[in-house]
């Protein structure tokens, strides 16, 4: 495993100064009482168990789950876990982004039980069978993508990338190494680069929170280039940022839009950017596990898959606990 070494293209980046005051503000507004009433305001949908049948032990399990054993060593392997945590293997290197694994999300007062919302599907891969990792990827500090519990009983603690102003909310976890990275600055490990990518939403952790940094990634190594887009609503800046590059997958979430849309891509938008960016695959990611907004569970997929069209097939992995690769 390889030490983490750091280029940086500017000098000083400013923060998202164009960002809608009033869409943050509204958008906090709602997540703190998304937190207080451990809901969406689809509270009967969060309290209905999955409807998969549990394994031997009693656990809910995927038909689908991923064999990390298996998996190539060359080209790119991915498994959607669920909501924006996923098993990567990028030419050897084994990656997974903002891990979520937990039963619900959000605040957990005094250490004790948690105030969020409840999964309304279980992760594709149990944390106890994670393989050991070579790097924990952040995009941003809010609970759903940077969740304590998760991170704290991972199998291995690798190195961590995050977002500026980040690292306290994992500094006592016990990971070997970490590093933050803002807009235009790159990290390097094991071979793969890893770009940190300006893109439209914020990193509040709390309503009362300071502003903090968020990012997408772009991830290549040997020859294939991965954009893990994070958190983000419709933006052209990763079209500007990889003009001329190429991405061989996008993955970028699809879901939180309704109200939400001035802080989360709707899905037509989402294909929009992945065809502006010239991306041969797509990954939805941002839905289905947490109810966070107003839109149907499945609605998502089905708008993407609509604004796909012929193209649909280029959509690489639409289900949990789903497995996909791309030789290299």
């Amino acid at each position: 495993m390889g030490k983490f070494k750091r280029e940086s293209g500017f000098d000083d980046v400013s923060r998202d100064g164009q960002q809608s005051r009033v869409s943050r503000r509204r958008f906090l507004v709602g997540a703190a009482a998304t937190v207080l009433m451990a809901g969406c305001g689809r509270l009967g949908r969060m309290l209905n168990g999955p409807n998969l049948p549990p394994d031997a032990a009693g656990r809910y399990v995927w038909p689908e789950r991923p064999d990390p054993g298996q998996w190539p060593h060359s080209g790119l392997t991915a498994a959607w876990i669920g909501h924006s945590t996923f098993l990567l293997r990028l030419n050897g290197t084994t990656i997974l982004t903002d891990p979520a694994f937990s039963h619900r999300i959000g605040l957990r007062p005094l250490g004790l039980m948690t105030i969020g919302p409840r999964r309304l599907a279980p992760p594709g891969l149990l944390l106890e069978d994670v393989p050991p990792l070579d790097l924990v990827l952040l995009s941003h500090a809010h609970m759903d993508h940077t969740d304590r519990p998760s991170l704290y009983r991972l199998p291995s603690k690798p190195p961590v990338i995050l977002a500026s102003d980040t690292s306290e909310f994992v500094s006592d976890l016990g990971f070997s190494e970490m590093q933050e990275i803002h807009w235009s600055e790159t990290a390097y490990l094991d071979g793969v680069r890893i770009e940190a990518l300006h893109v439209k939403h914020y990193g509040r952790r709390y309503p009362w929170d300071r502003d903090r940094g968020y990012n997408g990634y772009l991830l290549s190594k040997e020859g294939i280039s991965v954009l893990f887009g994070g958190d983000t609503a419709h933006t052209n800046r990763l079209t500007q940022a990889l003009k001329g590059r190429r991405v061989d997958v996008a993955i970028l979430p699809i879901g939180a839009y309704n109200p939400w849309i001035g802080s989360h891509v709707s899905p037509e938008q989402a294909w929009q950017m992945s065809q502006d960016i010239g991306a041969r695959y797509f990954i939805p990611m941002h839905w289905r596990t947490f109810c966070q907004s107003d839109e149907p569970i499945f609605e998502p997929i089905e708008r993407l898959r609509r604004a796909a069209g012929p193209a649909a097939s280029r959509i690489a992995l639409d289900s949990i606990g789903q497995t996909w690769s791309l030789p290299g």
